[in-house]
């Protein structure tokens, strides 16, 4: 039996994780390369990818890694010409970097606001405006773009340059998917929830809840209708069809991974 992804070579960026276990792009590049695809996991700190690296290589599956900050159109488009070069093409990209700053436009300085619309719009315009070239003289493509439900809802913490970085994901997205529908590249959004990622314990748990991860998870499952909360791998397995031949008649749209919490009414 052959993987989803065999013979596939998928670009997942934010490869690594602030600490260990499955943040979402750890466990993307894990899964990816478990159904056959040859991964080139990219991150702007090489040793955060260090655990995605061993835990892809103890499955037997491929992996080469790229330091890049997706920020920068020249890095980005060294980036393709990488993954072209050493794996000889580009079938999936993940565009998966993103990270919040709290506070509302009061509160958040302008500085703070640019990088955030930087971080985690521009960083996936500039993966698409790189590598849909490329998509297109291959023949095709899939293009999966990480958002949030911060771009839908409110959850709970006013973090207005995320919030509307990741409005901006879902709609670059649909943009991208209908002007390419006719070239044969696929572009869909996952927008995950309030995942138990190593961000809540390194960093979010810090700003929301005084250092408490207990009192911060307790919150964050409140708001979600099943009686757990997923993680990297929940938001991975979304990607995974997306960019998987399963999913080759689904364009435009998103798959939301949030165990019902944005379907509520409270």
């Amino acid at each position: 039996m052959t993987g989803r992804l065999q013979g596939k070579i998928a670009i997942v960026t934010g490869a690594g994780s602030v600490g260990p276990g499955w943040g979402n792009g750890r466990a993307i590049a894990y899964r990816f390369a478990q159904e056959g695809a040859r991964v080139f996991a990219v991150d702007r700190d090489p040793a955060a990818m260090e655990e995605t690296v061993a835990r892809v290589r103890e499955i037997g599956g491929e992996i080469a890694i790229w330091r890049c900050d997706v920020t920068s159109s020249d890095e980005v488009q060294d980036m393709v010409r990488a993954c072209v070069d050493t794996w000889g093409g580009v079938d999936i990209l993940v565009n998966n970097v993103g990270g919040s700053r709290k506070g509302g436009p009061v509160d958040l300085d302008e500085a703070a606001w640019d990088a955030q619309i930087d971080f985690n719009l521009k960083s996936v315009y500039l993966g698409c405006r790189h590598v849909l070239p490329l998509m297109e003289e291959q023949g095709g493509g899939a293009i999966v773009n990480i958002a949030s439900t911060s771009g839908t809802r409110w959850t709970g913490s006013a973090q207005v340059g995320y919030s509307s970085a990741k409005a901006g994901v879902i709609q670059l997205s649909r943009v991208v998917a209908l002007e390419y529908a006719k070239k044969n590249i696929r572009c869909n959004t996952v927008i995950p929830g309030q995942m138990h990622t190593p961000m809540v314990e390194v960093r979010l748990a810090g700003q929301r809840a005084g250092g408490d991860v207990e009192k911060l998870l307790a919150q964050r499952q409140s708001r979600i209708p099943l009686p757990f909360m997923g993680d990297g791998l929940d938001t991975a397995n979304a990607a995974l069809f997306l960019a998987s031949s399963e999913a080759r008649f689904i364009t435009a749209t998103e798959i939301v991974v949030d165990g019902g919490m944005s379907a509520r009414c409270d």
